[in-house]
């Protein structure tokens, strides 16, 4: 029996975040009325002129930037032609020979690099809705900023086509150049697969799978086209270069069209367009806007601050996160106890990744640093951190507005123990719980002194005196 190994490589499409379009100066703002962001120039009249968008050619530069590309001093735009009715000028603007960006690569956590061939940038083409047997055409997506991120053949396995994918996501959002959201369009991905036995170099014939739009669904589409190609070489038959969709009803992939090659869309240059020049001090200018890279950020949490990658990943994976988590941390000798407040208490207040991601929250980081400065000082305990927390998030005052000069006093051993022998008296059958082997009635007594001291007492200090007074 033969075994066959998985050969893919990735066309990653993503949005760029500019105000207006690449060629004219129409909103790329996601979701208005259809056809209500278009103009002349982006639906393709006789007689328009286009005009290149300068920071698209900026957000390119950084995208190869952030993923170890050579910048070339010179590209040009080319005209990618074919009919369909979301291409209204039945050719769109691309780059064909000359991209801009070429020879990058992504590292996986096993080491292995996936090579990307190139990023250039080129006009994404308009939305078509099928409804009732009828289909319409939005042009407002038509004329939109794209990059695309081509990969070689370098990926192995689904697992790396998704760490592969979800690293580039991370990259992109974290330089600002996009948002990357596949629900909305802005990250989509074409798929090429092919199989072939393992322990050969020859490359099989591949088939692309075109616009996955979720992660799960390019997992599950790639899975079954694996399948579906080692099932026809193990019958003898063989596998057609195509283009392919995904059906998510059933879960298989189906035949659009014989997959073109270059030659198919008469490539030319865009004659309307003049060519694009790089210069190093342009380069330079940009690299330096450049943030800190997602790996290195994460290695920087794991080995400065102690924290466990789990937590590291969480903290780092939106860039506003990981800013108010390094103000927060300032001066302060235990960054585990900031990364668990917000990862507990304020990551439970916020609904979703796009909460997340814009991270609006009542509590400044400023304010926050000075809660775990009142604990690591010894003025409170966790139990009064966590519930002034709570009301800081409620409230957005500071810790010094919530907990006075005699909530920050300790409370002294004679005084607990005091406590602790009312609140045994008090919870008399919380006691005969605990003594008849049920742990969590000790929680209920010890409750009773938290709240009798609002916080105060050292909650691992009060349950020691708990047990030993109820074992007398």
């Amino acid at each position: 029996m033969i075994n066959y190994e998985l050969v893919s490589g990735l066309e990653t499409h993503i949005e760029l975040s500019t105000k207006t379009k690449i060629f004219c100066s129409c909103s790329t703002e996601f979701g208005g009325e259809p056809n209500t962001h278009c103009c002349p120039v982006c639906i393709g009249l006789p007689g328009t002129l286009p005009k290149l968008n300068e920071k698209v050619v900026e957000y390119a530069i950084m995208a190869g930037l952030a993923t170890n590309c050579e910048i070339s001093p010179i590209s040009k735009m080319d005209r990618k032609n074919y009919v369909y009715p979301d291409l209204p000028k039945a050719y769109q603007i691309s780059q064909y020979d000359m991209p801009l960006c070429k020879n990058g690569y992504i590292e996986l956590s096993n080491g292995r690099k996936i090579r990307i061939l190139r990023i250039h940038i080129e006009e994404d083409a308009g939305k078509l809705i099928h409804q009732r047997g009828n289909t319409y055409v939005d042009y407002n997506r038509g004329g939109v900023p794209l990059i695309e991120i081509v990969s070689e053949p370098d990926i192995r396995s689904i697992e790396e086509a998704k760490e592969y994918l979800e690293k580039l996501q991370l990259i992109m959002r974290y330089i600002g150049i996009s948002d990357v959201k596949m629900q909305e369009g802005s990250l989509r991905c074409d798929v090429n697969i092919s199989v072939r036995p393992e322990g050969t170099e020859t490359l099989g014939t591949r088939t692309e799978i075109k616009n996955m739009n979720s992660f799960t669904h390019m997992a599950k589409a790639m899975d079954y086209e694996v399948s579906r190609q080692i099932d026809l070489l193990q019958s003898g038959e063989t596998v057609v270069q195509e283009t392919r969709r995904y059906n998510e009803a059933d879960g298989c992939t189906e035949s659009m069209r014989g997959k073109e090659d270059a030659h198919d869309y008469r490539y030319f240059r865009e004659p309307d367009l003049v060519t694009i020049h790089v210069s190093d001090e342009q380069i330079e200018r940009l690299r330096k806007k450049l943030p800190e890279p997602p790996i290195v950020k994460l290695n920087r949490y794991m080995n400065e601050f102690g924290l466990p990658e789990t937590d590291a990943q969480l903290l780092i994976k939106y860039r506003n996160i990981a800013d108010y988590f390094e103000a927060a941390i300032n001066d302060i000798s235990t960054p585990k106890t900031v990364a668990n407040c917000m990862i507990g208490q304020i990551f439970s207040r916020l609904d979703g990744d796009g909460a997340k991601e814009n991270f609006q929250v009542k509590v400044t980081p400023e304010n926050l640093n000075a809660l775990v400065k009142l604990l690591e000082s010894g003025k409170i305990k966790m139990n009064l951190l966590k519930a002034t927390l709570e009301k800081m998030l409620d409230t957005g005052k500071a810790a010094s507005e919530l907990i006075s000069e005699s909530d920050m006093g300790g409370i002294d051993e004679e005084t607990l123990k005091g406590l602790c022998a009312k609140a045994i008296a008090d919870n008399q059958s919380a006691v005969a719980d605990y003594l008849s082997g049920k742990e969590k009635a000790l929680k209920a007594i010890l409750g009773a002194v938290m709240k009798a001291t609002r916080g105060r007492a050292d909650a691992v200090e009060a349950e020691k005196l708990l047990i030993e007074l109820i074992r007398q």
